[in-house]
């Protein structure tokens, strides 16, 4: 089980990637924001965090976990990563 401080260390790392590509403030994006839905990030952006989380997390995403619950939020990709990583 991944213990909270790497949950933390997780989000903090997605939630700056996901603020500075969709080139918006900190405070824009809550934890919970659909950033796909709420036109944050586009399909561009989803391949881009893709790599981005196999690059920062040394993860491989699969095609059958290419989902919008897995990223539709810093919460889910969160929690996709730290399911991937555990």
């Amino acid at each position: 089980m991944l213990m909270t401080q790497d949950l933390t260390s997780i989000k903090e790392k997605v939630k700056t990637y996901v603020v500075q590509t969709a080139y918006s403030g900190e405070n824009e994006i809550k934890d919970s924001t659909l950033i796909f839905s709420e036109g944050y990030f586009d399909s561009m952006g989803f391949v881009m965090l893709i790599s981005f989380l196999e690059e920062n997390f040394g993860l491989s995403v699969n095609d059958d976990e290419l989902i919008e619950e897995n990223f539709e939020s810093i919460n889910a990709v969160t929690d996709f990563v730290a399911r991937k990583t555990n």
